[in-house]
């Protein structure tokens, strides 16, 4: 009896011991990874933003005058510019649709035939829808313009400076949709079913339960929905590239899209580093003040 006491914590802290040598072996690979490209990256890029570096001379230290640039460049500003209307038109379309596929879905089906097939064009990647849209509203070939010039008799070229970002946000848009759809699903799936029937007893209808029951308890999930669209909203590039290259006359070149320019068109790293840390500055107080504004950590379910 003594002999099975003695042993039984000696085997328990053996057993503890194997857990985190377990644990530690596991975290190792994605502590690595994080290092490796996400710290290492980052520090290094809030160095160059404070040189002057090309890559055919060393990195010469050069203060805040890549910061004092950034300030005094028009064409930043710009793009500034076209990034907000972007991110406006992305964002408040794709909320309002996203949520009412997500309560036609919760209300009408919940078949996972129907979510697979909301989902299908998040599935596809950025390049590839760029591509898909630049052919279907091509100002001549596009089988959207070949409609509407039978219907009108005249083309409209969805690509010029002033429908240009509009319609690259649209396309992102029809990406997007259905993910976020999904997430705010999954939010509705979470609001129990009896606070609905208590707004039925109190003859609320469809629409006011929307506005008091619905809007209100889903404000975690679409705090989160907000920030996750805001951030990618600002990270836009992809769909620029294929479709526009930034043009017509700066129309549309964004800020990740001006940034790229700098550092892989004109091999001016320093400056570049300098915008992108400006904007991770950025991003990071709008993150930080949509949760506060929000209060994505709460919920009135309890």
């Amino acid at each position: 009896m003594s002999t099975t006491t003695a042993t039984a914590p000696a085997v328990g802290r053996r057993r503890a011991k194997d857990d985190r040598v377990l644990g530690i072996a596991f975290i190792i690979p994605a502590t690595i990874g994080l290092v490796t490209f996400f710290l290492w990256p980052l520090i290094r890029g809030i160095w160059l933003s404070f040189t002057e570096y090309n890559l055919l001379t060393p990195e010469q230290f050069n203060g805040l005058a890549n910061y004092e640039r950034m300030v005094f460049d028009a064409i930043f500003w710009n793009a500034v510019w076209v990034t907000l209307q972007y991110v406006i038109i992305n964002i408040g379309v794709q909320t309002i649709l996203a949520l009412a596929l997500a309560v036609l879905m919760q209300r009408l089906t919940q078949s996972t035939l129907v979510r697979s097939i909301v989902l299908t064009p998040y599935l596809v990647s950025n390049v590839v829808v760029a591509m898909l849209w630049l052919w279907i509203l091509d100002n001549t070939l596009g089988i959207t313009n070949e409609l509407i010039t039978a219907l009108t008799g005249e083309s409209v070229n969805f690509f010029s400076s002033t429908m240009a970002i509009p319609t690259i946000a649209l396309i992102n848009v029809w990406r997007h949709v259905g993910y976020t759809a999904l997430l705010i699903f999954a939010g509705l799936q979470a609001i129990p079913g009896t606070v609905y029937e208590a707004g039925k007893v109190d003859g609320a209808s469809e629409w006011t339960m929307f506005w008091r029951i619905t809007v209100p308890l889903l404000r975690p999930i679409l705090a989160l929905v907000l920030i996750m669209t805001m951030i990618g909203s600002f990270q836009v590039f992809d769909t620029v590239s294929v479709t526009t290259a930034g043009g017509p006359v700066n129309a549309t070149r964004v800020l990740q899209f001006y940034i790229y320019d700098m550092a892989f068109g004109r091999f001016q790293f320093g400056y570049a580093s300098a915008m992108a840390v400006g904007l991770l500055i950025v991003l990071a107080v709008i993150t930080i003040a949509q949760y506060r504004m929000t209060r994505a950590g709460q919920t009135d379910l309890d």
